[in-house]
């Protein structure tokens, strides 16, 4: 595995809490009144650390078990907009959200260490992506990660622009 990929994996929740920090007060669940141009799932802040934290447990976490476990599964996508609905993400706390989110990515990143390079190339079908192996798998978490710090930055830009007179941060 690509020690780039391991460290943008590993330095990923601190990012991610940085990121959400800089939400300013009162804005954890706002929504622009388009978004056109969001770089991730058209999620307020609070929907993005839960999507993250979600993602990692219910998706990557076992898309990578069961890669490891059965001869060439079918992974199925998540539908995020109906997680966010049944398990309502805006109520949420943040703190335990990235807290659960720090847990998940520990479990995630023991898991990545110990694998062995024939490990690393077992395949799988994913929906939405096709043929992939579990290596390929371990750079689309970290894709799916980047996107979410986008998304915060997209929102701090549309928070931003929503309050006339204010400077940047």
């Amino acid at each position: 595995m690509k020690d780039v990929t391991l460290r943008a994996l590993e330095s990923f929740p601190q990012r991610l809490e940085q990121h959400f920090a800089a939400i300013p007060a009162g804005f954890e669940n706002w929504a622009p009144s388009s978004w056109e141009g969001v770089p991730s799932e058209p999620f307020t802040a609070i929907e993005q650390i839960c999507h993250v934290r979600d993602i990692e447990v219910d998706g990557y976490l076992v898309r990578f078990r069961r890669t490891l476990e059965e001869n060439d599964p079918v992974l199925p996508a998540l539908d995020g907009e109906t997680l966010a609905r049944q398990r309502r993400y805006a109520a949420s706390d943040a703190l335990e959200v990235l807290a659960a989110f720090q847990a998940a990515r520990a479990r995630t990143l023991a898991l990545i260490a110990a694998l062995r390079p024939e490990q690393l190339a077992r395949t799988a079908t994913f929906e939405g992506y096709g043929r992939v192996s579990l290596a390929s798998l371990i750079h689309y978490l970290c894709s799916h990660d980047q996107q979410h710090l986008a998304g915060l930055q997209w929102l701090l830009g549309k928070i931003e622009a929503s309050r006339p007179g204010r400077g940047g941060s």
